[in-house]
């Protein structure tokens, strides 16, 4: 099995301690977007080069907040 923690807000975060959590461009469980190749929004060539909003991002719902965070802001634990 694998945990997947976060850092929302500073906080590392288990995602699957939120059974509505969903994350990834499906909106799928922690565990299911890991299995299934962790996706993320990732543009390979950006429209703008000068803005946030190009940069790749994983988006997620945790207990009912909605995120986009970094992809260096996620670590999976396996146990």
């Amino acid at each position: 099995m694998e945990l997947v923690y976060a850092n929302l807000l500073g906080n590392w975060t288990c995602l699957n301690d939120d059974n509505s959590c969903k994350m990834g461009p499906h909106m799928v469980s922690p565990s299911q977007w890991w299995e299934e190749n962790a996706e993320m929004w990732a543009p390979i060539e950006r429209e703008e080069k000068d803005t946030l909003y190009q940069f790749p991002y994983i988006q997620l719902s945790y207990k009912g907040d909605e995120y986009r965070i970094a992809p260096s802001h996620i670590q999976i634990k396996i146990v």
